[in-house]
């Protein structure tokens, strides 16, 4: 093993690890990698502030807005509405749109639509989404990754199509927002209401790799006086894997119910939302075996190769068809077959009512389960009775969430007070099962997982509870200017670990390796984290603003197995993780940052615009770390210094004339560490200078849409320069551009049936780029011995048609 996987996940370095389910290639007695995974915003409603009596014209939430819906009150916040994400392929994801439309934003995936869950990769100004903030419809969605240990993404809640807009925060935090994972930005998701005529829509999509997607929607129109009405709707998207065996398939229910009573004085809102995601995985792979190999896929469906591939990996060995090629560690990092399987219930009610003329109360109370199936071949195990070099691994994820908020909004004269609290208490469990694969077949990968039927390894389980109390005021100097202060008070209390361990007991039969097996609690803590912004709008078109904030990340917990988390793969079989974790418990601190933004901004007919600047300082970095002695070293999880993070935002969007719209987005960003000591192997390594891995330092991106009549043709390119994938920036990840094209008639009504009866093609990665799309797992410290990147999906073609009646 080079020194390149030895350094595991650091929130603090570049984001939360989450636990990886899929073996890797370290040798037994190494834990394997994690995800690092990417969060929403607050409720519009009840942090949008009060319009002015001068100001910038308020654009349409049908447009990327720059200036005029501030629904979060920091920072430049661009809003993406519905005209424009019907400029994308139907389906794609909301944070795939985002980060093609949004500067300071970027995104990575292995598929064209960007829904593949393992390598969704999504981050804000430097931060990833296990880092932001994040609601819909004022629920709030906690972490948004892989496993979703706490939280759900945003393509596991909404069908994209019944999505009103959303918008990106790009500032320095809101004290209102319901996270405890906040360090800098927030997502706003808003969906649709139902409609006040009954109706519905079918779109039927068509695509590359036998692509096929289907979206229906029923509205029941308003059915009496009271004013209710509901809509129910559902999508099924499916797709071969455009390289290597097997297909994704997404299945997803939205039902949406608004009642209003005491005529407009109040109005209950009930949401549920329902998705199963079955997916085969795309192998991750190093840069030297994408260099070498090119399109690297899993073994399957050639079980002799895999078997042959897994005895040369237990034997660190390389065959003689690929001697001088790869590494006997990146022979590991070939297996069989690896799969999810993920389903996801979330439910709601949200009360908003009038008090008093002057005072509004929201509740919210949301419940959340997920359950699924998460894993693949673990070329360093055994099968026991057929003696197969390999065994089927498969994590058993089950998640419960449960919370509510509660605020008041209170208008003074000239002031608007906010007040509120949000609870929620989060159970996890993930048993880690085994299961046999025979002589001349191996195990079943989607199904036949009975507990009875399995193997149990090791098991973990926590329970966690947070709590948060805000208050702000913005006070309305004049009309055109406004000052807001506020802050939020946060605690969070995690219990759990280990329940069970038979590492030992099946060492003789399966051949398992050390688990890291550790139990206990953490608590994150902090009663002050003050939030200051100023916002003036001038002559109006102008608009400055600037935005100061604190905030706190709680600790993250994951699989014991997995790094970068105060439980997750401590110590070593000569260094327990129970003695590891007992150790360095007091010792933690909570990371931290302090948030700072100033910006300009400007809006017109013809020309919108902003420019800001923004400075991170970044503090208590936790990181998995190799540490102890030369001899006899053994991971910890640490805290290892201090980040800061330096960058500018400019948006241009230019309407020279009716129909033809051109957005320009450039970013850059100067994040690097301080730390000249971080622990590993035995010694220590000096980072500091060097740049944050994952996150490129420019970002260019331009769309250009042009309407005439019924027809609409969009193209939109953007460019990410090089990316730093170890710590000590040796191994870079390439530039690249990549580009889409969208064109779309809408007939309008066909029949007496039939209305905006619409024909899309579209083209997504247009010249067919080959480069690196998402990431799964960690940075090393240095060296390309990591398997963690996804290659991009090649041009695809997509066709839909659809209609309303």
């Amino acid at each position: 093993m080079t020194v390149g996987s030895s350094l595991l996940c650091s929130t603090a370095l570049f984001g939360t690890a989450m636990a990886d389910p899929r073996p890797r290639h370290a040798a037994p007695a190494q834990q394997g990698t994690g995800r690092a995974t990417p969060g929403k915003a607050a409720p519009a409603r009840a942090t949008q502030r009060p319009q002015p009596a001068r100001r910038a014209p308020a654009a349409s939430n049908e447009d990327v807005n720059v200036t005029a819906s501030r629904n979060i009150s920091r920072g430049a916040n661009v809003v993406v509405g519905r005209r424009m994400m019907d400029q994308f392929t139907a389906g794609s994801s909301p944070l795939k749109i985002l980060a093609l439309t949004a500067p300071g934003v970027s995104f990575g995936s292995s598929d064209a639509l960007g829904l593949d869950t393992a390598a969704s990769t999504f981050y804000v100004r430097g931060f990833n989404q296990s880092q932001l903030g994040g609601t819909i419809d004022n629920i709030p969605m906690g972490g948004f990754g892989f496993h979703n240990w706490s939280g759900l993404n945003i393509d596991q809640i909404e069908i994209q199509e019944n999505l009103q807009s959303m918008s990106v925060s790009q500032g320095a935090g809101a004290v209102d927002m319901p996270s405890g994972q906040t360090l800098g930005g927030a997502l706003t998701f808003t969906s649709s209401d139902p409609k006040d005529r009954a109706g519905g829509r079918i779109d039927q999509s068509f695509g590359s790799y036998n692509g096929f997607r289907t979206y229906a929607r029923a509205d029941s129109g308003i059915l009496n006086s009271t004013g209710t009405k509901f809509y129910v709707s559902f999508a099924r998207t499916a797709q071969d894997l455009w390289k290597g065996y097997g297909d994704q398939r997404e299945e997803q229910a939205n039902v949406k119910l608004v009642q209003p009573y005491l005529g407009n004085r109040g109005k209950l809102t009930a949401v549920f939302d329902y998705s199963d995601f079955t997916q085969y995985n795309f192998l991750t792979m190093t840069k030297n075996m994408w260099e070498k190999i090119g399109q690297v896929a899993m073994f399957k469906p050639n079980y002799q190769k895999a078997k042959e591939w897994a005895i040369a990996a237990q034997n660190g060995t390389v065959p003689a068809s690929v001697q001088g090629i790869l590494t006997p560690d990146e022979i590991g990092n070939f297996f069989w077959d690896g799969s999810q399987v993920q389903r996801n219930y979330l439910s709601s009610l949200i009360n908003e009512y009038k008090l008093f003329d002057n005072v509004t109360s929201t509740t919210v109370a949301y419940g959340h389960v997920t359950n699924g199936d998460y894993g693949g071949t673990n070329n360093f195990l055994t099968s026991p009775t057929s003696g197969v070099p390999m065994a089927l691994q498969m994590g058993h994820p089950d998640v419960r969430r449960l919370g509510f908020t509660q605020s008041f909004l209170i208008k003074l004269r000239q002031n608007d007070i906010q007040t509120g609290i949000w609870y929620q208490n989060d159970r996890f469990n993930y048993p880690t099962r085994l299961y046999e694969d025979g002589v001349d077949s191996p195990h079943a990968t989607l199904s036949g997982f009975k507990a009875s039927q399995a193997t149990t390894w090791w098991a973990d389980s926590f329970n966690t509870n947070t709590f948060q109390f805000y208050l702000k005021d913005v006070w309305h100097i004049m009309p055109n200017m406004t000052l807001e202060g506020g802050f939020r008070s946060l605690t969070q209390t995690t219990h759990g670990g280990t329940t069970v361990d038979n590492t030992e007991k099946l060492a003789a039969t399966w051949g398992t390796y050390y688990a890291h097996p550790v139990s206990g609690s953490m608590t994150a803590s902090n009663a002050f984290l003050p939030h200051f912004a100023f916002d003036y709008f001038f002559l109006d078109h102008h608009e400055l603003y600037w935005d100061i904030a604190e905030n706190m990340r709680v600790y993250d917990y994951a699989t014991q197995t997995s790094g970068g988390t105060p439980w997750g793969g401590l110590g070593n079989s000569s260094n327990a993780a129970q003695t590891v974790f007992d150790e360095n418990k007091n010792k933690l601190r909570p990371e931290r940052t302090w948030n700072y933004v100033v910006g300009y901004r400007y809006n017109s007919k013809i020309f919108s615009g902003s420019v800001d600047f923004y400075h991170t300082d970044y503090y208590n970095r936790l990181a998995a770390v190799s540490t102890g002695p030369v001899n006899n070293s053994y991971s910890a999880y640490l805290n290892v210094g201090r980040e800061t993070m330096n960058g500018a935002d400019v948006m241009a969007v230019v309407r020279p004339f009716e129909g033809l719209e051109i957005i320009n987005g450039f970013s850059w960003n100067d994040a690097q560490y301080q730390s000249r000591s971080v622990p590993y192997g035995g010694t220590t390594i000096d980072l500091k200078g060097k740049h944050q891995v994952f996150y490129p330092k420019f970002m260019y991106k331009v769309n250009v849409s042009y309407s005439w009549r019924n027809a609409n043709v969009s193209f939109n390119t953007s460019y990410n320069s090089a990316m730093a994938m170890t710590y000590t920036n040796d191994v870079h990840v390439p530039s690249f551009w990549t580009s889409s094209l969208n064109a779309s008639y809408n007939f309008g009504k066909i029949g007496r049936a039939l209305k905006n009866f619409k024909a899309t093609f579209s083209v997504s990665n247009l010249f067919n780029q080959n480069y690196f799309g998402g990431l799964y797992g960690t940075a090393a410290m240095s060296g390309d011995d990591n398997p963690i990147l996804y290659q991009a999906a090649p041009r695809e073609y997509f066709g839909t048609i659809s209609a309303e009646f």
